[in-house]
């Protein structure tokens, strides 16, 4: 346990000192993002443009790690335990890329329809059957949506090109055995 609060603590000081604009949190254990750490990149937040939290053990993100980086571009939530995403996910205004593959969704995570910058949502590797496809095809930016491993129904296997503007990666369909 402690070679993992310190290696969060590397992590942390390291995008603190150099003002990076990434903040690398991945394979560290975590089942929370760690409260201290918000105040150790307190100066530093509105540069962070990228986090990547994969290989974790987080069941949520909160509404204040939403807000509080609230600059992010990118975010890697890959590998988790997730199954929803907080509301203010959509005051994320420059997120253009999120990545929640390998996590336990059942639905898509609408908050992420109302994200006007985002281009690229995987979701590989879930449980979601079902897709808003009304809403997705709204998304002005989306450019590509991974459903690839999941149980979606036939009617996103519809969904095609002039329909969504975007590119659908889905599994390939199980052939039906009698």
């Amino acid at each position: 346990m402690g070679e993992a609060v310190a290696r969060v603590a590397r992590k942390v000081n390291d995008t603190v000192e150099n003002k990076a604009d990434s903040l690398d949190l991945a394979n560290c254990k975590l089942m929370s993002f760690p409260v201290g750490v918000y105040k150790a990149v307190r100066s530093v937040t509105e540069g962070i443009h990228r986090i990547s939290l994969a290989n974790n053990e987080l069941k949520s993100i909160t509404s204040r790690f939403v807000t509080t980086f609230s600059q992010l571009r990118e975010l890697n939530l890959a590998g988790n335990y997730l199954h929803r995403l907080p509301e203010e996910i959509r005051s994320l205004l420059h997120l253009r890329t999120i990545d929640l593959s390998r996590n336990r969704f059942r639905r898509f995570p609408e908050p992420l329809a109302t994200v006007p910058a985002l281009e690229s949502i995987d979701l590989e590797e879930n449980e979601i059957a079902e897709v808003p496809t009304d809403k997705l095809a709204s998304m002005a930016l989306l450019r590509s949506l991974n459903l690839r491993a999941n149980p979606v129904g036939p009617e996103v296997r519809l969904l095609v090109r002039p329909l969504v503007p975007f590119e659908l990666l889905l599994s390939p369909e199980e052939p039906i055995h009698p």
